[in-house]
């Protein structure tokens, strides 16, 4: 229903950011990372997901595309709301997040509010499995088998895999991985660097 939401950021709260558009406050609920990058009175434009439940309309906003696209990853996972995805990913960037994921990192999610090991583990292992079945994106001419034990054999891979999870698709991840100093960076900031590239794209 709403693709993104645009115009000034009127108020912001704990997991709230108010925007302003032509004098109508969209209330978006948020993560801090979104939070932090939003400055009272100045413009902003926050991708959207309208979840619907029992006649409660909720919007929820984010500054990346990328962190959107974790978020409703999340709310396809049995046993995980809006405000457990929230959560997660106010502990972990959405690099972040597909790297936990990708590495099998428990304790990444776990760091946030509410999320115990059990749901740390299905959220893992569901979406690995997505990916080992093709449901996330085929990955750059990569075959990873046996969704459980997904564990790439090097960073290109790694890299592939984590921006799959992410929602990309082979051709996106193939361009967005040429230039990057893969020999030498950390992964993190390789991810960082591809998802700054298909911005510029």
């Amino acid at each position: 229903m709403f693709y993104y939401v645009q115009g000034a950021v009127a108020h912001v709260a704990p997991y709230l950011a108010v925007i302003d558009c032509g004098g109508v406050g969209y209330a978006c609920r948020t993560t801090q990372h979104t939070l932090s990058a939003l400055t009272i009175g100045k413009p902003a434009k926050l991708y959207t997901h309208l979840h619907v439940r029992e006649e409660v309309f909720e919007l929820y906003g984010f500054y990346t595309e990328g962190e959107l696209n974790c978020f409703q990853m999340l709310l396809g996972i049995s046993g995980v709301g809006p405000k457990a995805a929230l959560g997660i990913l106010s502990a972990n960037t959405p690099e972040g997040l597909a790297l936990a994921i990708v590495s099998g990192n428990e304790k990444a999610l776990t760091a946030a509010p509410g999320i115990g090991k059990k749901i740390a583990q299905r959220i893992i292992l569901e979406l690995k499995d997505k990916l080992a079945k093709g449901q996330i994106s085929a990955i750059g001419g990569e075959s990873f088998a046996g969704g459980v034990t997904l564990i790439p054999e090097n960073k290109t891979s790694e890299a592939s895999a984590a921006l799959a999870v992410l929602g990309y698709g082979q051709s996106e991840i193939s361009a967005a991985l040429r230039g990057i100093d893969l020999e030498h960076l950390s992964m993190e900031e390789i991810i960082k660097q591809a998802l700054k590239n298909m911005m510029k794209g």
